[in-house]
């Protein structure tokens, strides 16, 4: 994660917010059971007491990664809709004619099928593009070629 601040998109922000969300009361759900110990029995109470006080420590990490993020977002604004940008919504065409409109994110959504990670062959090649502006992008079936339509707001495909 950049030390950056960079924009998010509404659905990118929505998405953190709720996992946010699900964090914090997983994290109360967890240092309730260490609160509550009457003290630590044999081993298997101790590797289960050390168990819990790991998974306090990864939820506070994630905890606080998403509260940067989002604190950073809100300093960057909103996304550029001049120019492709992480955080940008854009409006593609591709070679075969069809027309999607995806967002430009940080890191995959496992559920999110409009999001395209700025790291990735399509994302790196719409970074810093504008409408109208035609790219080109490896992919596994090899060279793809593609036109931006627009960027932000809809367009279809969303």
């Amino acid at each position: 994660m950049s030390s950056e601040p960079a924009p998010i998109s509404d659905a990118a922000r929505q998405a953190l917010e709720q996992e946010l969300a699900d964090l914090c009361d997983e994290r109360a759900t967890v240092a309730a059971t260490l609160r509550n110990n009457d003290g630590v029995g044999d081993r298997a109470d101790e590797a289960d007491e050390l168990q819990r006080a790991d998974a306090l420590e990864r939820l506070d990490a994630r905890i606080a990664q998403i509260t940067t993020r989002l604190r950073r977002a809100s300093v960057a604004g909103p996304p550029p809709t001049d120019v492709v940008g992480v955080g940008s919504t854009v409006t593609v065409r591709f070679a075969d004619g069809t027309v999607e409109t995806v967002q430009i994110g940080e890191t995959a959504q496992a559920l999110d099928r409009t999001l395209v990670t700025s790291d990735s062959p399509l994302g790196r090649a719409l970074l810093g593009r504008r409408a109208g502006d035609s790219l080109h992008y490896d992919t596994p079936d090899g060279r793809a070629t593609a036109v931006v339509v627009s960027l932000g707001g809809s367009s279809g495909g969303q």
